[in-house]
């Protein structure tokens, strides 16, 4: 049986109502009105938004065989990466989800009132971002040959600008990793999580950032014991992805080591200079056979390290009851603790503007 012949059509999800952030009322200043007719924000040469019709016409034939043999592609990819780990025996399927009317309408549904707290800190940060096209001197280092007074405001430590390599890029990747395990379903975490993804993404479209937008579980059968869903992906950019999203939902078990290796490995590969890698997730490691306890939190650990000396920057955005393992799993410098679920779209977007 050819395993990507099973479908992976499994974006349904209930509409949802967002609450704008409570960081976001420095963005007040830009109206609802305003936001209310934009239809999508993918972004023109000078950064400002262009917009695409509310009912893009369906894909055709010919795309749809793209597609298909993407997804085949990505299935390849990720096996790939993951045969020479302790997870080359699980049954993986790589999904590239489609959308239909209904998620359309919730996209525009959820992003009417979140656009304007991501444009607004979009507004601030490509000035920055000009910048550091133009300049010869890469920012943010903790040493150089320039001081940058004006990154004294973060208190990072990061003051410093150096001289690129001829081979170094400039920029910033970033991958965001959605848990979509079953207790993902539980006190609102799973909305907090498509807004927080619908505002990275909207972000790093108008940032013109590399975005990469996987979410995972585990278990869902005998045949499929590891699922992961490219909602959006780099290396095939469409502006409809941001109505994949909306099949976002709680699923199964998580299996989380393997999803990062496969999201890290990808980051590593790019050019860019800045990879971040942002895992939402509300709860420890947990699949089948024995996928749990010490022996998942070792494989994440050693994961994390063995990618973050190939340059990954991660970061865990806790967002359940778990918090305190998944502190100690990421160690506390990459530990995001979202008390407030209604606070991590502005906060995600505003941490990732940092590594610009």
């Amino acid at each position: 049986m050819d395993i990507d012949l099973i479908q992976d059509n499994q974006a349904e999800e209930e509409g949802i109502r967002l609450k704008k952030s409570a960081e976001s009322d420095e963005s007040s200043s830009i109206s609802s009105d305003e936001s209310a007719d934009m239809e999508s924000t993918d972004s023109g040469e000078n950064g400002s938004p262009k917009y695409h019709q509310a009912n893009p016409e369906p894909m055709s034939e010919e795309e749809k065989q793209k597609e298909r043999d993407f997804r085949k592609k990505l299935n390849r990819v990720s096996r790939e990466i993951v045969s020479d780990s302790i997870h080359q025996a699980v049954k993986l399927i790589v999904h590239r989800p489609e959308y239909d009317s209904n998620n359309q309408e919730e996209y525009f549904n959820l992003s009417r009132e979140l656009i304007p707290v991501v444009r607004e800190i979009a507004r601030k940060t490509l000035p920055l971002l000009e910048h550091e096209v133009a300049s010869e001197f890469a920012r943010n280092h903790f040493y150089g040959s320039k001081f940058q007074a004006d990154s004294v405001a973060y208190r990072d430590f990061r003051y410093f600008g150096k001289k690129r390599p001829p081979t170094e890029s400039h920029g910033l990747v970033v991958g965001l990793r959605v848990d979509e395990s079953a207790s993902m379903a539980a006190f609102g975490r799973l909305e907090a999580a498509k807004r927080a993804v619908i505002a990275v993404y909207e972000f790093c479209q108008i940032c013109n950032i590399p975005i990469l937008i996987y979410g995972d579980t585990a278990d869902v059968s005998r045949l499929e014991q590891m699922s992961i869903f490219a909602y959006a992906d780099f290396d095939k950019t469409d502006f409809r992805d941001r109505f994949r999203l909306m099949g976002i939902r709680a699923r199964s078990n998580n299996r989380d080591g393997m999803a990062l290796r496969i999201m890290a490995e990808r980051l590593a590969a790019s050019p860019k200079q800045t990879k971040l890698l942002i895992s939402i997730s509300d709860g420890q490691p947990k699949a089948m056979e024995d996928y749990t306890g010490s022996y998942a939190i070792q494989d994440m650990q050693q994961t994390i390290a063995q990618y973050e000396r190939k340059g990954i920057k991660f970061l865990a955005a806790a967002i359940g009851q778990d918090k305190d393992v998944i502190s100690q799993i990421y160690g506390g410098e990459r530990f995001l603790d979202i008390t407030n679920l209604n606070e991590l779209p502005a906060k995600l977007v505003r941490i990732i503007s940092r590594y610009l």
